[in-house]
Order: C-alpha cells, then sequence, then structure tokens
C-alpha cells in the first residue's frame, strides 16, 4: 500500500512539474543573412537567367517566395537611403538618411551619411576611412530590434566594401561592421564598435588577398561571344579606368592598379565580391554564426556592380559578367550556410539599395528622349534670374540630392520680411527652373510640409525622401531618363522613376514557402516581414507593412 501511495505521489509531482514549465520558444532560423546588391535591376534576373548556374540566383528564384513587382517609394534613390530603409522599414523622411550625404544648412558644409569625427579607424594606418558610425540614422533597424529581443545575445555583423553598406544595415547596436579600406586592401572598422580587430580579422587581412587579385586581369568568365545579352564589348557609352585607351576585355589589373589608386581598383572589379564571400564566410566560422540557440544576423552588401554600372552601364557585358561571377559567390554562400547551419535553418533575404538608369546618350542616339542637366549652370543661372529682384544676394547656395537650397543668408533678418520675401524667392525660382528642359516638376517645401505621406504620385515620391530637418527649399524633379552629369559615358541613378525603383526582392529558407507575387510591394516591406518570421517588434519608424502572401496557407 506504502508503494501504491509513493508511486501516485511521485506522479502527480512529476505532472506539476511538467505543466509547469513554460512553452519552449518558437523554433527560429539560426541566422537571418540579408544579400543588398548595389545597384541591381529585377530584370537582371530575368535577362541574364539563361546564363546563371543552378545554385546562386536560380535557387533563390526557384525555391524562394519572389516579389517581381517591389520598388523604391521615396527619391533620391541611392546607396544610403536605400540600405537604411531596407533595414529600418521606413523612408528618408523618417530614417534621416536622405543621401549618401547632404548639405548641412546649419553648418554651412556637406555631411557624410555615416560619417562621425567622435571615433577613430580601427584596422588601418589610414585616418578617416574609420571615422563611422551609424549615428546620424535616426530609427532603430530590424537589426536592433533582433538585438533587444535576445537581450543582446543574438550577434549582428555587417560587411560590405562600402562603410555606408557594413554600417547602416548593422544598426546602432551591431557587434560590428566591417569595410574595406582602399588605402590599405585591408578590411577595417571603427571606435564605435571596438578598439582593436579580433584576431579572425588580422590573420584575414595578413592574407594579401588584394595584392592576390590585381596581380592579375579581368576575363570574362564565359567566352565573349555568349554575352549576347549584352551590347558590344566596345562601345561609346561605356566609361575606362584611367589611362586606359579602351573599354573592352581583357583588363590587366597589374597594370591599371599602378594609376587607379592601387588597392581602390579592387572594388570595380568583379574579385571584390569574391573578396567580400570569403571575408563572409570567414566571419560565420570565427564567430560561429548560427551555432547557438539564439538568431543571428549577417548583413553582406556587394558593392561592385554599383561601381562597373556607373563605369559602363546596364547594356555593357561588364555588367553581365559582374552578375555571372556574383552568381556563384551567392551559390558559394548559401553552401556554406547549408553545411555550416544545415539548409532548414537559415533564413536569407535578397535585394537592392536601388536600380539604374539607361545611358541617356545611348537613348538619344537611339531617338529616345533624354538628356543631362548641370547643377552649377542652373545655380548661375537662377542667381543671374534672382538678382533683380534680390540686389547684391546670392540667393541660391546648393543643389544636393536634387533638393534646392537657399543661402541662409539670402533673407531679411525682419520678421516682417523674410516669410514674405522666402514666398517670392520660391514662386520665382520655380518659373525659372520649370523653363529649363529636362526639369519635369518643382515641389517647394510649403507643399511638401502640407502633403500626404501615403500618395502614390512622384510628389509622394518626394515626400517620403524630404526630411524637415535635413532637406532642402525645394525639390526638382527631372524628365524620364534624365540626370546631372557632364560626361556622355556611365550612368547614376537617383530618380524616382521605374528604372531605378524597381528592384528584386526575395526570400528563401526557413519558414518561407516557394512563390511569386506581382502585387506591388515596396522596399519598407523587407522589415516588418522579417518582424513577422522572427516574431520580434518592428523598427520604431516601421512605415512598411509584411508581405501577406508570403504567410498565405
Amino acid at each position: 500500500m506504502r508503494s501504491f501511495l509513493l508511486i501516485h505521489l511521485l506522479i502527480q509531482v512529476t505532472t506539476t512539474f511538467v505543466q509547469a514549465q513554460p512553452n519552449p520558444a518558437p523554433r527560429q532560423p539560426k541566422i537571418v543573412v540579408g544579400i543588398t546588391v548595389d545597384q541591381m535591376r529585377q530584370e537582371y534576373l530575368y535577362r541574364f537567367e539563361s546564363k546563371f548556374g543552378e545554385g546562386g540566383f536560380k535557387r533563390l528564384m526557384q525555391k524562394g517566395f519572389m516579389l517581381q513587382n517591389a520598388h523604391y517609394n521615396y527619391m533620391p534613390t541611392v546607396t544610403g537611403a536605400g540600405h537604411a530603409s531596407i533595414y529600418t522599414g521606413t523612408t528618408p523622411a523618417i530614417h534621416g538618411i536622405i543621401g549618401n550625404g547632404w548639405y548641412e544648412r546649419g553648418i554651412d558644409r556637406a555631411v557624410y551619411c555615416a560619417g562621425d569625427d567622435n571615433v577613430s579607424t580601427v584596422g588601418s594606418t589610414s585616418v578617416n576611412p574609420g571615422k563611422m558610425s551609424p549615428n546620424r540614422m535616426l530609427t532603430t533597424s530590424i537589426t536592433d530590434e533582433l538585438k533587444m529581443a535576445t537581450q543582446k545575445r543574438a550577434k549582428v555583423i555587417g560587411i560590405s566594401m562600402k562603410d555606408r553598406g557594413a554600417i547602416l544595415p548593422a544598426g546602432h547596436m551591431g557587434d560590428a561592421a566591417y569595410w574595406y579600406d582602399g588605402e590599405t586592401g585591408r578590411m577595417i572598422t571603427s571606435t564605435y564598435y571596438m578598439t582593436k580587430l579580433p584576431e579572425w580579422v588580422e590573420r584575414f587581412n595578413a592574407q594579401l588577398l588584394p595584392d592576390k587579385y590585381l596581380n592579375g586581369s579581368w576575363y570574362t568568365v564565359r567566352p565573349i561571344s555568349e554575352y549576347t545579352e549584352s551590347g558590344p564589348d566596345a562601345s561609346p557609352y561605356e566609361g575606362q579606368f584611367a589611362n586606359d585607351k579602351k573599354t573592352t576585355f581583357p583588363y590587366n589589373l597589374k597594370e591599371l592598379r599602378k594609376t587607379n589608386g592601387n588597392f581602390e581598383l579592387l572594388s570595380g572589379t568583379p574579385f571584390s565580391n569574391d573578396y567580400l564571400t570569403e571575408f563572409a564566410v570567414a566571419a560565420i566560422d570565427a564567430e560561429k554564426l548560427g551555432a547557438d540557440v539564439w538568431t543571428d544576423f549577417l548583413t553582406l552588401s556587394y558593392s561592385a556592380p554599383d561601381y562597373v554600372g556607373h563605369q559602363f552601364g546596364p547594356q555593357s557585358i561588364e555588367v553581365q559578367d559582374i552578375y555571372l561571377r556574383l552568381d556563384k559567390n551567392i551559390e558559394d554562400l548559401l553552401k556554406k550556410l547549408d553545411a555550416t547551419v544545415g539548409p532548414q535553418n537559415y533564413l536569407v533575404f535578397l535585394t537592392a539599395d536601388h536600380a539604374v538608369a539607361e545611358v541617356p546618350q545611348l537613348l538619344i542616339d537611339n531617338k529616345v528622349p533624354a538628356g543631362y542637366i548641370r547643377n552649377a549652370q542652373l545655380i548661375a543661372g537662377l542667381n543671374d534670374y534672382l538678382e533683380p529682384f534680390f540686389p547684391g544676394r546670392k540667393m541660391v547656395r546648393i543643389i544636393s540630392n536634387d533638393q534646392l537650397f537657399f543661402s541662409k543668408d539670402a533673407f531679411s533678418t525682419d520678421p516682417s520680411k523674410s516669410g514674405i520675401e522666402l514666398l517670392m524667392a520660391t514662386e520665382l525660382a520655380t518659373r525659372y527652373l520649370m523653363q529649363q528642359d529636362g526639369i519635369a516638376q518643382v515641389i517647394p517645401w510649403s507643399v511638401i510640409r502640407q502633403g500626404d505621406f501615403n500618395e502614390g504620385s512622384i510628389k509622394g515620391m518626394a515626400i517620403r525622401g524630404y526630411h524637415p530637418k535635413r532637406s532642402g527649399d525645394m525639390t526638382i524633379v527631372m524628365e524620364p531618363a534624365w540626370f546631372e552629369s557632364g560626361r556622355i559615358q556611365g550612368t547614376t541613378h537617383g530618380s524616382p522613376y521605374i528604372y531605378d525603383t524597381h528592384v528584386p526582392i526575395i526570400f528563401f529558407g526557413d519558414g518561407v514557402k516557394p512563390g511569386r507575387s506581382v502585387k506591388y510591394h515596396t522596399i519598407t516591406d523587407i522589415a516588418p516581414t522579417l518582424s513577422v518570421l522572427l516574431k520580434i517588434t518592428f523598427p520604431n519608424g516601421c512605415t512598411g507593412q509584411p508581405v501577406g502572401e508570403l504567410f498565405e496557407k
């Protein structure tokens, strides 16, 4: 009888103990990897698809969930603003990164989106390349929210050739951000993160990989006759490397590095993507990313497509070759994740920080409306036009990020007059600018201030890209296929038009079903979608919405 009572009591105690235990945490990916391709059109996935292997872009497209109608919803579409928008889930009007750099009226000089004079370089003898931090980004990022949700147990590391491409995605609370120093050929960081490089980074730098890459040549990865999706190799619309008289393959990097900044040349070649992928693999191993129960986050921004795209344009063989090689980099990275954490234990998303315009001169020569504008000429002409109305005053200070700034001392110090003068100058400037070829719209600050943040027009794009304390007195919108440049070779980005806004968004891996959607989505939808997948708080300035199709059964 005593034995029976003892067994019964033991069963009761055990049952009570089991019931008292909290439910296990929902299964989460061991690691999230955010891949941002600098200057990538959605159409590159279609145009180059037949030349891709099976394990890179095609694997993401076929086994992931792809948004085929994803766009930036503000202007200007540039690298700093793009990376911030991807990871904060909002636009420059809220996160404050209105460009790669911008004019600050209060101090009458330009500032850099990741610049920070209060920190120092770590890992290099160079001084300025390391004076960087996320201090100018005004909101949290998805990576910040992951750090807070895990009580800082999650590791967050940002990697890019460009400082801003590493720093802004890693957020304010990132454990580390590493970027390339073109002066020394090393991966570096700043005292915002640490006082010395980890041993694994020092070992990586000691391999002198940039030297090895730059002592070779850049040949096409496939026979050049197979690049039928691109224009001719010799093209008048392509820019040249310094002291190079041709724009055709192969490129002798050993010779070109002598007159193209030595180690700086690496960024403008596909081998910087190889270099970055090797660094990412080293980070996964050394930092043991994905090795414990806490989800880690690695942000990886490939910069070479932007450097090459600017120089050669989207119809060039050079750009296609970059993407064929990047396809292999992505395959290698996915294989590393398969081997390290297992195919079902990681989450990847791929997107771009902006797309790119066609070379205007190529369009002009093919009877398509396009053209070039020079800001210096606009400012000079506008100041001359305004001079009779405001004698002795230089009214326009600068045009920055398609925003015009009046000089801070241009108007009367008498409050009863200054407001009237500002209205008068704004109206006159608008009339003058609208008479210039290539300008489609001029949107004054007063109109932007009263506008609807959710408006879907070009004006809405300007509103979402306008920060009241950092932006100018009016936004200038050029006609499609027009941009500011003094040369007819190469191209750029930054406009509110579809060629600059339409970018890929692909989710792949843990918790993601294969599929595609042609519904309109914005770049700001990435962060809240990740928040739902990770079951954490949305970034604090988030204005995007989770991608509903991803969660439909």
